[in-house]
Order: C-alpha cells, then structure tokens, then sequence
C-alpha cells in the first residue's frame, strides 16, 4: 500500500473522530484564539459526513439529558454554537419553547451537531479512518508523531502531529454467541439500525419476526419503532434481567454528572473510583426512561385486552447458541430460572448490546513503550514517560479514572476547555521556534 504525504504542515494538534467530544475542542479552541494564539487543528472522521448515531435516529428517540447541556452553554451561555442560539437562527426558537421540555429529538440534536460541524469545514476531514498513530523520533524522544489515515478510495495518508486527542467513541459490542453470524444481514447490531431495517422485507409490509437482544434504552426504542413503523412486524424482546429497568435521573443523583464530581471521582483512590462508578451504574447502563417503559407496558397491556399476542416479552432468558438455518436466524435460549432451553427462529436479529471502548489501545499500540496501561491526568492527557515530549489526549476513554460522564454529553464543554487550555500549555512548554520542524518533515517523508 502506498502512502501519501497529506500535508507538509506539522499540525499542533489532530484530532481522531469528529463527534460531540471533538466538536466541543474545535470551539475551545477557537475561543482561546484571540487570548492564547491560533494552533494548526485537524480533525479526521471516518464517516462520509457528519452525523450523530445516524443508524439510531428514529422519530420516537429524544435525548435523555438537557438540551443546556449542548457544545458550549455550560461554559459559555453566550456563545453562537449553543443549542438555543441554533434555535434561533432555524426560526424554531418559540416553537420549541412552546413544545414544554428540555429534551429535544435526538434528530434535531443531531442536525444542531451538523450545523456547528458546518462552520469547522475547514478544520475537518470525513471519509478517512485513522488506522494507526506512531512516534516520530529524534535523539530517542518522541518529538512529533505520524497520523495514518485511510481515505474512501483505500489510499493512504500521512500527517505530522505534535499532538493528538483521540475520541474515536465506542465500538459496537457483538455477543460470543452471534460474532460467527456477523456478516449475516439478518444479525445487525442496533448503531445500524435505521440502515439494515430498510432492506428488511416489512419495508414492503411483509410479514416478518424480529428478535431484540438486550434490555437497555436501545432496546426499548428499536422495540417502540418496529411496533409503530412495521405493523408486519412481531417482536420478541430478549432480555437477561427480571424485567426493563428506569434510568435514575433524579435532580440529586444526577450531580454525578457535574464538573465538580468529575474533580471527586478523580481524587480518590482506584478502589473508590471504581465504587462510585458502580454505585451510580444505574443512571447509564442497562436501564430505559421511565416514559418508554411505560408506553412498552401499555403496549403489551392492550395485547392482553385484545387477546391478540403480536409481540413478546421473554425475561431472565440468555442466548445459548445463534447460527443461520433453513427457517432464519436460528435462537438457542435458556430461561435462566428454570433452566428450560427452547428454539425460535427470527427472520432478523437486532443487537441492542451496548458498546465497547478499546480503539484507543488499538489506535495508540505502536506507542506503548513510552506509556504504561493508558493513566491519565486531570486534563486528559496519557501519562507518558519522559522520552515522549509529544501530546496524547483522550476523551471518552477514561470513565474509570473520571467517572460515568466521560462517555456522555454531560460535561462536554468543560473538558473541552480543559484539554484546550493543556494544549496550549504543552505549546508554550515546546517553544514558539519549533526548532525540530524540519527534522520532523524529512522523517515523516
């Protein structure tokens, strides 16, 4: 494979990924630039365009937090790329406010997302995934590093970064049971929702049966689209736990999403970080808003009033076995309280199975001998050992130091400003002289 030098410029930063987390730094960013000075950014994204979960985008699916908790308002309430302002300039201001609630559709947020991406056009590339990042030595230190990128037509690109913030986001996480039935169109996991289903035969009102693997609120809104957009549609629910459980988002317990409990979890030991995590497992994880699960209940309620059983409901059960047979998608399930095993054949399967978050280690391996097992610091940069005068940021890889809203919205726009401030910092801390650009540029050709 050949490899191309995508820009003769040494980049002060690359970002990998251009989601909320990213978009949130790009704005830092520019408003540190009249204060602190202009820093060559780059962002690269592997998605064509911008989007938000676009495979999950049903109509019945609205954010679970507040729209206040958008890119900048927590930070700044004045800024032009706050949730209102974009309102506004939409002519959907009054309107919005006449709707009664803090939480948009997840549609419009994601248009608000793509609107505040449009006015970073410059400073973002889409279409290209970032395959690897490696050091670029001079005298034994890491001085810079090289950013791989592989773009829509499978050609190579090679940047030069002194630094770089990884927010690649979670990858789609796939059961034992079903990874050998992965290229199988009927098994998809939920991130490709809204794709999959239209090549589905109820597209054209066709009868079919849809098994939904898991129980969290994925789950709960595949399950209320297939029953409002398929009426060919009947759907068993599959879940391992006694029953669907409500979100926790009571005002007292959702101060675990402020800023100032990110500095708590952050100064207690390991043990205690990973007690406070599971303490508040409930507000995240596994869990549905209370709305949805009401709307699921009434829907299978009405189903015994009208004695017509279209869907169902299989609790406490666990998928043994999945393969691919003459009848569909062929279920091994055991109810786990009796023990009792049984066959079902589904004509597709949708795994609303959460995701997994490792693509930083996958991303950063040529780099593990200047890094132990990725510690970060406060403001998100990976620990490193003194040869690496390079900069390394992550977001959305550090709940385990940070707490639960580092996957989330919640605090977006404070640790935006903190990774920006620390960039800027690592920038005066390199010199303004950038003494090593040219060796940097001969190596990295």
């Amino acid at each position: 494979m050949t490899q191309a030098i995508a820009s003769p410029a040494v980049h002060d930063l690359i970002g990998i990924g251009f989601g909320p987390s990213n978009l949130a730094l790009a704005i830092a960013l520019q408003e540190r630039e009249k204060a602190q000075g202009k820093l060559d950014v780059l962002f690269l994204d592997k998605q064509a365009d911008y989007r938000w979960h676009g495979n999950t985008l049903v109509s019945q699916s609205e954010l679970q937090i507040s729209f206040l908790k958008d890119l900048v308002t927590l930070r700044n309430p004045t800024s032009p790329y706050s949730f209102v302002n974009y309102l506004k300039v939409h002519g959907r201001l009054v309107d919005f406010i006449n709707l009664g609630t803090f939480y948009p559709c997840r549609m419009e947020f994601n248009d608000y997302l793509r609107w505040v991406a449009g006015q970073f056009a410059e400073q973002s590339r889409y279409g290209e995934e970032v395959l690897a990042i490696e050091p670029i030595l001079q005298q034994q230190q890491v001085e810079a590093l090289r950013v791989i990128s592989r773009d829509a037509h499978g050609e190579q690109l090679v940047r030069t970064t002194r630094s770089v913030v990884v927010s690649a986001g979670g990858t789609p996480r796939i059961p034992e049971a079903f990874k050998a039935l992965k290229d199988d169109g009927r098994v998809f996991h939920h991130s490709q929702y809204l794709a999959r289903m239209a090549q589905q035969p109820c597209v054209e009102n066709k009868p079919m049966r849809v098994a939904i693997i898991g129980g969290g609120q994925s789950a709960a809104e595949a399950f209320i689209d297939l029953n409002d957009s398929f009426p060919s549609v009947q759907v068993d629910m599959i879940l391992r736990g006694s029953a669907l459980k409500p979100a926790d988002d009571s005002p007292f317990v959702n101060e675990v999403f402020s800023p100032e409990f990110t500095d708590l979890v952050f100064q207690q030991a390991s043990s205690e970080r990973e007690r406070l995590v599971n303490e508040y497992h409930n507000t995240n994880y596994s869990v549905v808003d209370l709305d949805l699960i009401e709307r699921i209940y009434g829907i299978f309620y009405r189903q015994k009033v009208s004695g017509i059983a279209r869907h169902a409901f299989r609790t406490l059960t666990t998928v043994e076995k999945a393969g691919a047979g003459p009848l569909g998608i062929e279920l091994l399930v055991r109810h786990n309280a009796t023990g009792e095993t049984v066959i079902n054949h589904y004509d597709a399967v949708v795994l609303a199975t959460g995701y997994e978050r490792q693509m930083h280690r996958q991303l950063l391996a040529p780099l593990e001998a200047y890094m132990g097992d990725f510690e970060v610091t406060r403001d998100y940069r990976v620990v490193t050992d003194e040869r690496c005068k390079a900069g390394i940021y992550m977001q959305g890889f550090s709940q385990a130091s940070h707490g639960l809203s580092d996957t989330l919205l919640s605090i977006l726009p404070i640790r935006a400003d903190e990774i920006a401030a620390s960039l800027h910092e690592h920038d005066r801390s390199r010199g303004q002289g950038r003494p090593v650009r040219d060796v940097l540029l001969a190596t990295a050709s």
